[in-house]
């Protein structure tokens, strides 16, 4: 474009003086940062010690090479996820029926869209395993069973005479836990009952394996092991769910709250993070009162809101972000409602497919993962429907294998245990891993001695509590200032009534002595 006087316009001027190639590398390893790096680099240059900054170095090099090679590998991905996609712009793909769906796909495809009806010890839950070859369906009414859904091979099938509430596989598909009316129990594969969670009461929710009766507790199943227990201090929770990407526990309660656990979390400090979602009950993450909310956990906001005809039950998110929202008879398939690298977040007008409206109520919606599947548990049994592009097309069989053997599995079992993290991994951000430690030398020689006797709080306040300015007097004027109730807090407040009490006592004694028996009744009472 030019200007009046002869003078060549041009739309994005380069000032710099970097060479082609160099920018181009830049926006390479830019990219590759974003989709496959390790959250934010350390910066070597403040480190003093040379031999550690060397190290960070290197290791920050590894991480850099990992991401452009996974980055350049994309050419080698096969596999595109394919939506549907209107013809013209008065199409709408939410009116495609499922019968339409098989017709126009393939036979291995059409096969995975079918109905179990069991109406008579419904509405059922159920659980897809890791690697989505096996289907767990727990009845309310206590019906239990198993089974290779894409083979149509039934693995067990048992009845426990008690409520079921909520199943779940654990780590492999030879282990199943079931959150019945008292306990959680844990079968094997082929419906042997070999463990009875008695600590677990009143569970309604698993998730592989917390449960909740008003507490969240963390059971190693590995080991057996209780790993924490944790009063919500909000009663039993509504629902719960588990975030992927750092393990942190989700529960949402009846007055609108989510809470986030970890467990390293415990009841006095209370959960890692607390946010009012809604003005009611949320029986989905984010979902009440005939509304959707979709929410950034990242700047803990809510993105935007969406209108459901009845209150939700279940919500679920598939591979491609493709999100399952059940509510009332229908449920419905809404594409785009967060789109990944976005600064901002467009409002999805109106869903990618719906299903339903038959008269079957929905219980649960839950993705098969790596398929175009979603299973919907109702009233009147469980229903497989076909989902184009909601799974991963490009699969990494090292993480989850749906065609391993026997062998592969055994084998997948000693890595897992070899791989195992402790709880105390486990929080906000899991990119915590690998930097630097800025403890003391004293904190990190006192965790260090393991032999070392823990110190007893109310031995140590007694021998300091002497005198009028003593140690238990100023800590109480500190403490009071702030709002902070610890342990240490707890025990002073217990010695400084005691000690009260016992002063109002002697002086109580003094003045009965000085006054004597006839007239101590008719002294001033404190």
């Amino acid at each position: 474009m030019e200007t009046d006087n002869g003078a060549l316009v041009v739309d994005q001027a380069r000032t710099s003086l970097i060479p082609k190639h160099e920018r181009e590398k830049r926006r390479r390893e830019k990219e590759a940062q974003r989709d496959y790096g390790r959250g934010r680099s350390v910066n070597t240059k403040t480190v003093r010690d040379k031999k550690l900054r060397r190290n960070l170095q290197a290791l920050e090099s590894k991480y850099k090479t990992a991401a452009l090679k996974a980055k350049d590998a994309e050419i080698l991905l096969q596999g595109t996820s394919g939506y549907l996609e209107p013809e013209t712009e008065l199409e709408r793909t939410y009116k495609v029926k499922q019968d339409e769906i098989v017709e126009s796909v393939s036979v291995a495809t059409a096969q995975k869209r079918f109905d179990l009806t069991l109406n008579e010890l419904g509405p059922y839950v159920f659980d897809y395993s890791r690697n989505g070859r096996d289907i767990l369906l727990g009845g309310r009414k206590g019906h239990i069973a198993s089974m290779d859904w894409r083979l149509g091979k039934l693995h067990c099938e048992f009845q426990v005479n008690e409520i079921v509430r909520d199943v779940r596989w654990l780590h492999t598909n030879q282990y199943m836990a079931v959150a019945q009316k008292k306990n959680v129990y844990i079968y094997d594969g082929s419906g042997v009952e070999i463990h009875c969670l008695n600590q677990h009461r009143d569970v309604s929710h698993l998730e592989f394996l917390p449960g909740a009766s008003g507490h969240l507790k963390y059971q190693d199943v590995s080991t057996g092991q209780l790993v924490s227990e944790i009063a919500t201090k909000l009663g039993p929770p509504a629902s719960m769910a588990q975030n992927p990407y750092n393990a942190v526990c989700f529960t949402g309660h009846n007055n609108g709250q989510i809470q986030l656990w970890s467990p390293s979390c415990s009841s006095s400090n209370g959960p890692l993070v607390k946010l009012l979602a809604h003005k009611g009950p949320v029986r989905a993450m984010s979902i009440d009162r005939g509304k959707m909310a979709v929410w950034d956990i990242r700047q803990f906001r809510m993105v935007n809101e969406y209108f459901t005809r009845q209150p939700a039950s279940s919500v679920a998110i598939s591979d491609r972000g493709v999100t399952a929202v059940g509510w009332g008879t229908h449920t419905t398939m809404w594409k785009g409602l967060f789109t990944k690298h976005a600064a901002e977040q467009t409002k999805v007008q109106s869903p990618y497919l719906t299903w339903g409206g038959e008269g079957r109520r929905v219980e649960r919606v839950k993705w098969c993962p790596l398929e175009d599947v979603l299973g919907i548990g109702h009233d009147e049994g469980f229903s497989s429907i076909i989902v184009p592009g909601a799974g991963e097309p490009n699969m990494d069989i090292m993480e989850v294998n749906p065609f391993e053997t026997v062998k592969d599995r055994q084998d997948g079992e000693v890595r897992a245990l070899l791989n195992k993290l402790q709880p105390e991994m486990i929080a906000l951000d899991p990119t915590f891993i690998g930097n630097l430690d800025l403890r003391s030398e004293e904190q990190r020689q006192a965790e260090r001695d393991l032999d070392a006797k823990p110190v007893d709080v109310e031995t140590e306040i007694r021998k300091k509590a002497r005198g009028k300015n003593s140690a238990l007097r100023r800590y109480l004027r500190k403490q009071r200032a702030k709002n902070i109730i610890d342990e240490k807090r707890l025990k002073v407040d217990e010695i400084w009534k005691e000690q009260v009490e016992q002063q109002r006592n002697e002086k109580k004694k003094e003045r009965e002595a000085e006054l004597g028996p006839a007239l101590a009744r008719f002294a001033k009472r404190d």
